[in-house]
C-alpha cells in the first residue's frame, strides 16, 4: 500500500508546480483564486481517481487505459492507447524530466554536461528497477519520502524565516468574477497538467496485494497529499516573495528560495527538485513498460515484451522505454513529442472515465468491490474539465492536436498486423517466462 501511494506521488510531483505559478499571477491577480486554481485542480483529479478505481476493481489487471478501453469498448481502441503508452506515452516524459534534472543539478555539479546528468539519471532509476520489484520499490519508497521531506522543510522554512508580502488568501469582492472567467480557466488546464499522474497505480494492479481494497486507497491518500503539498507550496511562495519578482518566470521556486535564503537557498531549491525528479523518473520506469508486458501477454507478435528476467521483472519492456527515453534525450525531440501527444493522452482518460459511465448500462452486473462515490456527478465534473481542455488543445494547437490522433491510429495498423499473428492463448499468458 505505501509502495503504491508513493508511486502517485512521485509520478505527480514533478516540475510543474514549482513554475506553474509565474505565468498564473500574471492573469490572475486575486490571492484566493490563485490557491483555488490548485484546489479545482485536485478535486478534479479525485474524481478521476475514483472513477479509476471501479474500473481497476471491475478489471484488476495492469496497464492502465490499455486495459480499460480494452474491455469497455473493443481492443483496438484499448490498443491504441497501450501504442502511446509503449512508445512515448512515458518516454518522453522521462526525457523531460532528465533535461530538467540535468539542468537543476549543473550548479551543484560544475563541470558536467545536462545531457549526461540526465542519461545518467534514467540509466540508475532502470538499473534498480532491473534487480526485481522490491528492489525498484524500494529505491522509489527512498526517493520518495526524502522529497516529500525536503518539501515540507521548504515550506515550513519559508513560514518561519520570511517576511510576509501583502496578500490575502480570504475571498473578496471582486474574486468570483475571476473564477468565472477565460484565464481562470486556461490555468486550470495548466494546473490538471501538473495533477497528471493520479492515475499511476493502476499500471501496476497485477503487482498489487489485495488490489480491491489497497489501490482506491493509494489513489485518493496520493492524490489527497499531492493537493495539501501544491496549496501548500503556492501559498508559500507567494507569502514570501513579491509577485513581480517571478511573475512570467519560469523558475519560481529558484527565485522564492534566493530571496528567502539568498544564493545557498537557490542550490537547495535546486537539489529539492533534482530529488524529485528522480522519484519521477523512477515511477515512469516501474510503471510505463507494464503497459508494453501486458500488450505482449496479448499479442504473439509483441511477446518478447512480455518476458521475465529470474528477478520477474519485464527485462525487454524496461529496455525497449529506456532506449526510447534515451534517444528522446540525445535528440533533443522530447518537447515536440509531449507538445503533441497531450491531446491524445488527455482523451485516453477521458474514454476511460466515460467507460464508467457506459459500463453501467452495457455491464450493469459486473462485481464491482469498489463503486465510485458521488456517482455520477463525480465523472461528470471529471469529464467537463478534461472536455475543456480538449476544446482548448483543439483549438490553439490543431496541427499537434491532429499528430497525436494520428499516432493513435497509427497504432490500429500495428494492432492490425498483431491480428494477423495468433493471439497467445490464456495458459501461456499465465506463465512467467523465466
Amino acid at each position: 500500500m505505501f509502495a503504491a501511494t508513493a508511486l502517485v506521488i512521485a509520478d505527480m510531483v514533478g516540475v510543474g508546480v514549482f513554475t506553474s505559478l509565474g505565468f498564473q499571477v500574471q492573469t490572475l491577480s486575486s490571492g484566493f483564486s490563485l490557491i483555488l486554481l490548485w484546489v479545482v485542480g485536485g478535486i478534479v483529479a479525485l474524481c478521476g481517481a475514483a472513477c479509476y478505481a471501479e474500473l481497476s476493481g471491475m478489471f484488476p489487471r495492469s496497464s492502465g487505459e490499455y486495459n480499460f478501453l480494452h474491455r469497455t469498448y473493443h481492443p483496438a481502441v484499448g490498443f491504441m492507447a497501450g501504442w502511446l503508452s509503449a512508445t512515448v506515452g512515458f518516454a518522453a516524459p522521462v526525457a523531460l524530466a532528465a533535461m530538467a534534472f540535468g539542468e537543476y543539478a549543473r550548479p551543484l555539479l560544475p563541470g558536467v554536461s545536462p545531457l549526461v546528468l540526465g542519461l545518467g539519471v534514467i540509466w540508475i532509476a532502470t538499473a534498480f528497477h532491473l534487480t526485481g520489484l522490491r528492489t525498484g520499490a524500494a529505491f522509489h519508497n527512498v526517493s520518495t519520502v526524502i522529497k516529500l521531506l525536503l518539501i515540507v522543510a521548504f515550506i515550513v522554512a519559508g513560514l518561519a524565516y520570511s517576511e510576509p508580502q501583502p496578500i490575502s488568501f480570504a475571498p473578496a469582492a471582486g474574486d468570483l468574477g475571476q473564477i468565472f472567467t477565460a484565464a481562470f480557466a486556461i490555468n486550470l488546464a495548466f494546473v490538471m497538467y501538473a495533477y497528471s499522474g493520479w492515475n499511476a497505480s493502476t499500471y501496476i494492479i497485477g503487482e498489487i496485494r489485495d488490489p480491491h481494497r489497497t489501490l482506491p486507497f493509494a489513489l485518493f491518500a496520493g492524490v489527497l497529499v499531492v493537493l495539501v503539498l501544491y496549496v501548500a507550496l503556492n501559498a508559500v511562495f507567494l507569502y514570501t516573495t513579491p509577485v513581480a519578482k517571478f511573475a512570467g518566470q519560469i523558475q519560481v521556486a529558484t527565485i522564492v528560495g534566493e530571496h528567502v535564503f539568498g544564493a545557498f537557498g537557490g542550490n537547495l531549491v535546486g537539489a529539492l527538485i533534482c530529488i524529485g525528479l528522480i522519484s519521477s523518473i523512477s515511477a515512469m520506469m516501474w510503471i510505463g513498460p507494464r503497459v508494453t508486458m501486458v500488450m505482449g501477454e496479448d499479442f504473439r507478435l509483441l511477446r518478447l515484451f512480455a518476458w521475465r528476467s529470474r528477478f520477474g521483472v519485464p527485462s525487454f519492456a524496461i529496455g525497449f522505454q529506456l532506449v526510447v527515453a534515451s534517444l528522446l534525450l540525445l535528440t533533443q525531440s522530447f518537447e515536440a513529442v509531449l507538445d503533441f501527444i497531450q491531446f491524445s493522452l488527455t482523451l485516453c482518460s477521458f474514454c476511460a472515465v466515460l467507460g464508467v459511465m457506459v459500463l453501467r448500462f452495457t455491464k450493469p452486473d459486473h462485481p464491482r468491490p469498489y463503486r465510485t462515490w458521488g456517482y455520477p456527478v463525480t465523472p461528470l465534473i471529471f469529464l467537463a474539465v478534461t472536455g475543456f481542455m480538449l476544446y482548448y488543445l483543439m483549438v490553439s494547437r490543431p496541427a499537434q492536436a491532429l499528430a497525436g490522433v494520428a499516432l493513435m491510429l497509427a497504432g490500429l495498423v500495428i494492432y492490425s498486423i498483431a491480428q494477423n499473428h495468433a493471439a497467445v492463448p490464456a495458459a501461456e499468458k499465465a506463465t512467467v517466462i523465466k
